[in-house]
């Protein structure tokens, strides 16, 4: 390898230059040099509000082996983007700052920029700016904002008793691409049977017509996005939502047929893969009953999709029924320096 190929014989100017010619190339666009960064909000409504959120993509703990600079690229920006779209928000704009190991190749660094680039046009997002800096190792740290009549954001609080836990996605692919990838060290040539779980880990999708629709029609009494897990983002609900708890129903509106065929292969706990994993994206929605009928219809209108997985309990507690048998779910849920 030759010493010019690592981006600490760049230089942070050159790097620069190289995001300018890749957004460039795949938008026509030219960034704008300055101190700070614009973004035109005269056709905003009055009453629209500004909604931000910013999740770091640290490739030491985000990313397994086996996943591309391009893959890192285009994730930081998904799992950004995601926590927007559950609230309702359409994603208009994005700045991100990098922290760059001096030994990463110019050619990965190209890759991972075209990652952040293509998947931000497919939302139609537009690229402000950022930061450049030399860390140890790769650091994405995006900030994706949109604007919204506070009146139909889905916030966190605002759910009842009864209403109904609705999800837009099954649970357990995830768990099990990063079973594969991270303890079994596997690839996509050996468990090509598991591709779909393989792919929500190196390459996630994300549905924002489930979320649009409940906003727009007022639907949703709460949401939240499901990327600490299940259980985590179940018990910040009930953070959100004093004396409210839940009954999850252990079926197959919760559960993804590959998750059930992956278990059973390899003699794995269900309730494991379902309960304790991450990095699903999936979106959470309670729903009071009087709209439930109305919510299905409308998201499968759309082509949508909505599963009834579980119901809200005046108790502070979450429980689990499987085979008619209720029973409390214990842990806590993936956290942080724990």
């Amino acid at each position: 390898m030759n010493k010019n190929d690592i981006v600490s014989a760049m230089g942070e100017v050159k790097l620069i230059h190289i995001i300018e010619d890749i957004i460039h190339k795949k938008t026509g666009k030219q960034l704008i040099r300055d101190d700070s960064f614009f973004f035109e909000i005269d056709k905003r409504k009055e009453k629209d509000i500004l909604v931000l959120n910013s999740d770091m993509f640290n490739a030491t703990t985000d990313a397994p082996e086996q996943m591309n600079f391009y893959q890192m690229g285009r994730k930081s920006v998904l799992m950004n983007i995601s926590d927007l779209v559950v609230k309702g928000v359409k994603p208009r704009g994005i700045i991100i700052s990098l922290g760059l190991p001096s030994d990463l190749l110019v050619s990965q660094f190209k890759e991972l920029i075209k990652g952040v680039i293509e998947y931000s046009n497919k939302w139609k997002l537009e690229y402000l700016g950022g930061d450049l800096n030399k860390t140890k190792e790769t650091i994405i740290n995006p900030t994706v904002f949109g604007f919204k009549n506070p009146t139909k954001i889905i916030f966190r609080k605002g759910i009842k008793e009864g209403d109904f836990l609705l999800i837009n996605n099954k649970f357990g692919l995830t768990s099990v691409g990063f079973d594969i990838l991270l303890k079994r060290k596997g690839s996509k040539k050996e468990y090509t049977k598991y591709d779909r779980s393989l792919k929500s880990v190196l390459e996630p999708n994300l549905s924002e017509v489930e979320s649009y629709l409940l906003s727009s029609r007022g639907l949703a009494s709460a949401s939240i996005d499901s990327s600490d897990g299940l259980v985590k983002s179940i018990r910040d609900l009930m953070l959100s939502n004093k004396n409210i708890g839940f009954e999850i129903e252990f079926d197959a509106n919760l559960i993804d047929l590959e998750a059930i065929e992956y278990t059973n292969e390899f003699n794995i706990p269900l309730e494991e893969l379902i309960f304790n994993g991450g990095e699903e994206f999936i979106h959470l929605f309670t729903v009071h009953p009087e709209n439930y009928e109305e919510a299905i219809e409308l998201v499968k209108s759309h082509g949508g999709s909505l599963f009834k997985v579980g119901k809200a309990i005046s108790e502070e507690t979450l429980y689990v029924i499987k085979e008619n048998e209720r029973r409390e779910i214990t842990n806590r849920g993936y956290i942080h320096f724990v």
